[in-house]
């Protein structure tokens, strides 16, 4: 078994990703009667109270995965149009925490959000103009644009799409939510070769 730290992914009825939960909400959804199905292994079991006629033990199991009942109409309409919030874990996520101008690995401590294009230049705080960059490259761009400063982008930056976000976000992604939201993800996602080069270093 998992520890209770361990985050579930919660679906809609047709099993697109929506969110990362905790067992907590999970025993909610089960209570509620709000499940669809459930795959993917089991996490974790929590033990409830004792039936008082049969003396027996309640025991809910919970999957790392569930689906739950909704309108799934309504949300893919939403998804579309979305954009999700830019912030540093995700955006280092995004970039497999490569620094995207030396193309080394790093810590996160170690990491820095960068603008291509700098907010001093008319720049914007968004997905396709931030890329992951390692304090000593990012202090060496400075406020320049990376041609200027003799730095060359290894990778185009991009807004991710709802189940790539929903993929960043994870703090323990594992295997099998991991083969889950990858079938979400577009065919040409940057994802699929910046995950191929994580596991390779």
């Amino acid at each position: 078994m998992y520890s209770l730290s361990q985050q579930v992914l919660r679906t809609d009825a047709s099993g697109m990703p929506l969110e990362w939960i905790d067992f907590r909400e999970a025993v909610r959804i089960y209570y509620l009667g709000q499940v669809a199905y459930a795959c993917g292994r089991t996490l974790y079991e929590i033990h409830g109270g004792y039936n008082a006629i049969t003396g027996k033990r309640s025991v809910l199991e919970i999957n790392s995965i569930i689906a739950t009942h909704g309108d799934s109409h309504a949300l893919a309409k939403a998804r579309a149009h979305y954009v999700p919030p830019l912030n540093n874990p995700a955006l280092f996520a995004r970039d497999a925490r490569l620094c995207l101008y030396c193309g080394e690995q790093f810590p996160t401590r170690l990491l820095s959000r960068d603008h291509i294009v700098p907010l001093s230049k008319g720049g914007t705080d968004s997905w396709t103009n931030v890329v992951t960059a390692c304090k000593r490259c990012n202090n060496h761009k400075a406020g320049r644009i990376p041609e200027d400063a003799g730095l060359e982008l290894l990778a185009v930056p991009f807004t991710p799409t709802h189940a790539e976000y929903i993929y960043l976000q994870g703090k323990r992604v594992l295997a099998d939510q991991m083969e889950f939201l990858l079938a979400h993800f577009p065919r040409h996602s940057p994802l699929h070769a910046r995950l191929r080069q994580a596991r390779v270093n």
